[in-house]
């Protein structure tokens, strides 16, 4: 019986395992540059900002007003 490879050769069959292995580099390459593009995962090094640094963010962004702010940098310490 034919399985419907016989007539490519090994030259074509490499070229397939190339391929997959291109593709497969290509995946990973793309996971690496996805993590390391968003900070990484949660809670990371060097990724976590302090709680002032998103306090700050947040007031300057005008999603807390001056009093809210006042309010949770004093809690802060």
């Amino acid at each position: 019986m034919d399985c419907g490879m016989a007539g490519m050769g090994w030259p074509m069959m490499l070229g397939a395992w190339l391929v997959g292995l291109l593709l497969l580099a290509a995946a990973v390459a793309g996971v690496v540059w996805l993590v390391r593009r968003t900070g990484g995962p949660a809670g990371g090094a060097g990724s976590a900002d302090t709680a002032q640094e998103v306090l700050r963010r947040r007031y300057a962004a005008g999603e807390i007003d001056e009093e809210e702010f006042v309010r949770r940098r004093d809690r802060l310490g």
